[in-house]
């Protein structure tokens, strides 16, 4: 048993990967890490953007597509990409659900995630139209569409659901944001029921980031000050507290009755920003029952050899409300509401670059 297999088994947690690369997919890799323990993947652009400017791997796929609209093929490369990795992870999600509907897990598992343009993060229509796009284009049922939390996305969430697709919530940084997020979660759900949509087949995650928040917290504290590398932490406690809450509210229960799997937290931003701080800070002390963990390879690769979790803070109700109580500690003019408006502001236009790097490495690669 790897320490991935230990944070599943014995602390209710999915490890999930936050990188895809054709090479991984044509050398076997991704299927090594499933059989490590990996039980997820997620991408977003700069994923996308790093794998097409280092792997070779994509070549092959691009030559004679000159002229080609740009964005039109590196969507055709993605879906590739995610489908391939949806049939690595097969195996995974069909044991998974057969746990789900034997009622020993509430959630199905194996998903890999394909998030719509970021572009689209403030067009509610567009996006939804290209969540239709992308899961049709990926047909597997362990698709997850990406869609971004923002004021216009959420609607577009609920839509999404609505129509029966796994949705993969992202780029939240705030628990009052996370709180929108849930109610257009059961939204949808309540719509794919009026749909006609079997609830036991939708699956979603809302993706809370975590170390940018220590990132931004920590510049606006005196060097040496003891709150530094803590806030990013307290929220995900915030966060789970209130999961924890609203999911044993009559409104969810009432879904679940009808056959509906949870909306797991996930974790994202895992890695640590600052090299000071313990490796895994944004891991072994968040492991919590009915959450995922998506981890940057060096972060999978330090789970691997040194993760433990049995410090974690969010291991019963005493300890989360210990660790949310340190945001109260926060200096008085220190806005947290204000730093993670702009962290949203910041992560959409963060993943807007990107993409536009995306295309102008594959443009480059396809000119010659």
């Amino acid at each position: 048993m790897t320490r991935l297999n230990s944070l599943f088994d014995d602390y209710g947690q999915s490890p999930w990967i936050d990188n895809i690369r054709r090479d991984w997919l044509n050398d076997g890799t991704l299927a090594r890490l499933v059989e490590q323990g990996v039980r997820g993947v997620t991408s977003n652009p700069a994923i996308f953007a790093k794998a097409f400017a280092t792997s070779s791997a994509y070549d092959q796929f691009l030559n004679g597509m000159k002229g080609k609209d740009v964005e039109e093929l590196f969507e055709e490369l993605a879906v590739v990409d995610v489908r391939d990795a949806c049939d690595v992870l097969k195996g995974v999600h069909e044991t998974s659900c057969s746990d789900f509907h034997a009622k020993k897990y509430r959630y199905c598992d194996g998903f890999v995630s394909l998030e719509v343009s970021p572009r689209l993060a403030r067009d509610t229509a567009g996006t939804i139209a290209a969540a239709l796009k992308l899961n049709k284009a990926v047909g597997r049922s362990n698709v997850m569409i990406k869609i971004p939390a923002t004021n216009e996305g959420l609607p577009a969430i609920t839509e999404v659901l609505g129509a029966g697709i796994n949705v993969n919530v992202t780029l939240i940084f705030s628990v009052e944001r996370y709180s929108e997020v849930l109610n257009a979660w059961m939204d949808g759900l309540e719509l794919a029921k009026k749909n006609g949509h079997e609830l036991s087949s939708i699956g979603s995650v809302a993706s809370f980031f975590v170390s940018r928040v220590d990132a931004a917290i920590d510049a606006l504290l005196p060097e040496g000050d003891a709150r530094r590398g803590t806030t990013a932490n307290a929220q995900v406690a915030a966060a789970y507290a209130l999961y924890l809450e609203r999911i044993n509210g009559s409104r969810a229960k009432a879904l679940i009755a009808d056959g509906a799997q949870v909306q797991r937290p996930l974790w994202a931003s895992t890695a640590t920003k600052n090299p000071t701080y313990y490796d895994l800070l944004y891991v072994d002390s968040i492991a919590a029952n009915e959450t995922v963990n998506t981890m940057p390879d060096p972060t999978l690769e330090g789970v691997l050899d040194h993760g433990n979790f049995s410090s974690s803070l969010l291991l019963n109700a005493a300890s989360i409300v210990t660790a949310a109580s340190l945001l109260y500690e926060l200096p008085s003019d220190i806005s947290l509401g204000a730093v993670t408006d702009k962290l949203e502001a910041d992560g959409v236009q963060s993943f807007i670059d990107s993409y536009a790097d995306l295309l102008k490495t594959v443009a480059d690669k396809v000119n010659g």
